[in-house]
């Protein structure tokens, strides 16, 4: 419903992390998940190994997802609410054109429109989970604006990241899962 927001995303996977006694995970946030990690991260870095942020939003304490994209996307995104999901849901982007036939029929189905809250609701950090190795994948086929490239440059020039490319637009669990899964795996034996 449209009280759905950051803050249920994130109690979501903290209850998992909790009721799983999971320990020593390599969370990864894709997109949209960035900010829900960094929470998570803030929240439980016991819990954690390490923070992977695949072509995804690096928020700082305060920030919601709105203050890291551009003032037209914004509109875009409360247009799409207010005239196609009952004025508190956002549609799914359109797939990234080169997601195969065979993807997109996959995927399409599997897509829901997403709570505008939850790109409103600004992240409360401690800094706890500062502490945290952290990597950035960025997808080297951006989409027209490349809103992740601010975060991909923010990887390469401050301390305590580790950064990498890959050959993808920005949904590479579905383009190219292969690839995907072979640096997931090299990020986590490359770590403690």
């Amino acid at each position: 419903g449209p009280d759905v927001g950051l803050e249920t995303h994130v109690a979501d996977i903290l209850g998992v992390l909790q009721f799983e006694d999971l320990r020593r995970v390599m969370l990864v946030g894709h997109s949209y998940g960035g900010m829900v990690a960094t929470a998570v991260a803030d929240r439980a870095p016991d819990r954690l190994e390490q923070l992977v942020y695949l072509d995804a939003f690096v928020p700082q304490n305060g920030q919601c997802l709105f203050d890291l994209e551009p003032e037209e996307i914004r509109t875009r995104m409360r247009d799409a609410a207010r005239t196609a999901g009952d004025g508190w849901r956002v549609p799914p982007n359109p797939m990234p054109p080169d997601t195969s036939e065979a993807d997109l029929a996959w995927a399409v189905p599997r897509r829901v429109m997403q709570p505008l809250k939850t790109f409103e609701q600004r992240v409360q950090l401690t800094g706890e989970g500062e502490r945290l190795p952290k990597t950035y994948i960025y997808c080297t086929r951006p989409a027209p604006g490349d809103v992740f490239g601010q975060f991909a440059r923010r990887a390469q020039s401050e301390p305590g990241w580790h950064f990498f490319e890959i050959d993808s637009s920005h949904n590479p669990h579905i383009t190219t899962p292969e690839v995907l899964a072979h640096l997931l795996d090299k990020v986590a034996a490359e770590r403690p």
